[in-house]
């Protein structure tokens, strides 16, 4: 996909920041009428408004759109601190988008899109959020802070990841969360988004994420898959060329032949890779690029709620 296009799409909605805010906007409004109500006390921005108080701060616009009455809280604390993750390896940019295509269609715009809304919600908790990208190398790293400009940087370097150009990268989740792990000095909720495709040892890549659990953080796994294609492997059965985004491998099949085989193999590692986190007590949550933003948003407050 040209790059101008992809400029064009993000331009379109104005900014990153435009569009994670009226996503968030729109949960928050539908949350106070959900079975998620109970955590709108999670944002720090507001709180319920008991009779007897001062109107003064009444957020009037939220009361036209939930008819309850909430008040802007100020002068919070920041009360946790998050470090997102994300794998920019050259498969996080399947599947390839057409020009008709949102850019957020493909694994590495859902992860972009996803980490603005947090970033969002983090702002408006006056929380502290940095941010890692890796790939073959440690692309970009920024600690936590909890600064306007801090955050505007970091949507920034998002931004960026949608629209430089795309070169064959391969993953090295082994090494850079090791990296990752070592920098995070003071507890934090680490929320990672990648589609764990690394080839090699299961086992260190586990001991990785292990790693991600010291020092007592708190950390939450977001597994990026296109589920069509990845998990149903949903083709039609005339000859295809399948290419690996990070090797430049081909390999010319009749879908049909392997997709028995290799919707077991891929069940399997799911399998493992859910009970590996689970025993390290890690949140392991499957998400596709095809989802709304919803289970990002629920996980992350149920998360926090839990933190600490």
């Amino acid at each position: 996909m040209k790059i101008e296009s992809q400029i064009e799409k993000i331009s379109s909605f104005q900014h990153l920041e435009l569009l994670a805010n009226q996503i968030v906007e729109g949960f928050i409004s539908g949350m106070h009428k959900s079975p998620f109500h109970g955590f709108s006390a999670e944002f720090a921005e507001h709180k319920v408004y008991n009779v007897g108080e001062s109107t003064k701060h009444i957020d009037w616009k939220l009361f036209a759109k939930t008819d309850r009455l909430f008040t802007k809280k100020f002068e919070e604390e920041t009360n946790l601190r998050c470090h997102l993750i994300i794998d920019n390896s050259s498969s996080m940019h399947y599947p390839k988008l057409e020009d008709k295509d949102n850019f957020f269609q493909n694994k590495i715009g859902f992860s972009v899109l996803a980490s603005a809304v947090l970033i969002n919600i983090l702002k408006k908790q006056r929380d502290a959020v940095g941010l890692s990208v890796f790939s073959d190398t440690y692309e970009y790293y920024a600690p936590e802070k909890g600064s306007d400009r801090h955050h505007r940087m970091i949507l920034n370097a998002l931004e960026n990841l949608l629209v430089k150009p795309k070169v064959q990268k391969s993953t090295d989740t082994i090494t850079f969360l090791h990296q990752i792990a070592e920098k995070l000095h003071r507890r934090s909720m680490i929320i990672l988004f990648t589609d764990m495709f690394q080839s090699g040892n299961e086992e260190a890549l586990f001991n990785a994420l292990q790693h991600l659990k010291h020092n007592k953080h708190k950390v939450v796994l977001f597994h990026v898959i296109d589920a069509k294609t990845e998990l149903n492997f949903d083709f039609d059965n005339a000859p295809r060329k399948f290419i690996d985004m990070e090797t430049g491998e081909e390999v010319t099949v009749f879908a049909d032949n392997v997709k028995l085989a290799y919707e077991k193999g891929v069940s399997s590692y799911f399998k493992k890779l859910a009970l590996t986190c689970a025993q390290n007590k890690i949140k392991y949550v499957p998400v596709g690029v095809s989802d709304n933003f919803e289970k990002i948003l629920t996980t992350y407050l149920a998360e926090k709620q839990n933190f600490g």
